[in-house]
């Protein structure tokens, strides 16, 4: 018996079984408002696209009459191009630099803003820069894209464009949910240090990526 190498086994389950399907993935990119959690951008790329040169188009979507009080997002977006868009929406860039990263030539309004925030991780750590920048927002992005799988992750069309209009179906129809009412998390009450007593607390936060000023 002659052993059936890779090639001839795949040729003969490609006979019996037919040609399997070539996977072909997207990339969504999403804007969210932090003070109703609405998805106000959207963006779909292939999945060789990086995540930064597409904030940009994103911050596009805005209304260029609605001014955006913070923009923020992960370190794969501490880039040049990221930060003088932000910068060029007069918005505020919260944007952990890369670990070892240098200041910039300070020769852009972006570059300038990147530099202090580089200096204000450096003096205060990274850890506490987080806390006390408010980079936890970022979180409220990735619990939106989390919904967005759960309406399925993958897309019927075949043609991009029409993929493009199926995604920003399932983004309306999120935006629909949101409008309807935001869960808020309220704790009725607690159990008080040494005490068997109740005390009432409560924690209503709403953050996002994107903070505008109403």
């Amino acid at each position: 018996m002659a052993p059936v190498g890779p090639r001839k086994r795949a040729a003969r389950h490609s006979r019996k079984h037919g040609a399997s399907k070539r996977r072909v993935w997207r990339k969504i990119h999403l804007g969210i408002d932090e003070q109703t959690l609405e998805i106000r951008a959207v963006e779909v790329t292939s999945s060789n696209v990086g995540d930064a040169p597409v904030l940009p188009d994103l911050l596009a979507q805005i209304p260029a009459d609605e001014e955006i009080d913070t923009v923020t997002a992960d370190g794969a977006y501490d880039t040049r191009a990221c930060h003088d868009a932000i910068a060029a929406r007069r918005a505020a860039a919260i944007i952990p630099p890369t670990r070892n990263a240098r200041p910039w030539k300070p020769d852009t309004a972006g570059a300038r803003a990147r530099n202090e925030i580089l200096r204000a991780s450096k003096h205060l750590g990274r850890a506490l820069w987080r806390n006390w920048s408010g980079y936890h927002r970022r979180s409220r992005v990735e619990t939106k894209m989390n919904c967005v799988k759960l309406l399925g992750q993958r897309l019927m069309s075949r043609d991009f464009d029409r993929q493009v209009a199926e995604v920003q179906i399932r983004v309306a129809v999120l935006n629909r949910f949101t409008a309807l009412g935001i869960p808020m998390t309220v704790a009725a009450g607690q159990v008080g240090p040494g005490k068997g007593g109740l005390r009432s607390s409560a924690d209503l936060s709403n953050n996002a990526i994107l903070r505008q000023q109403r």
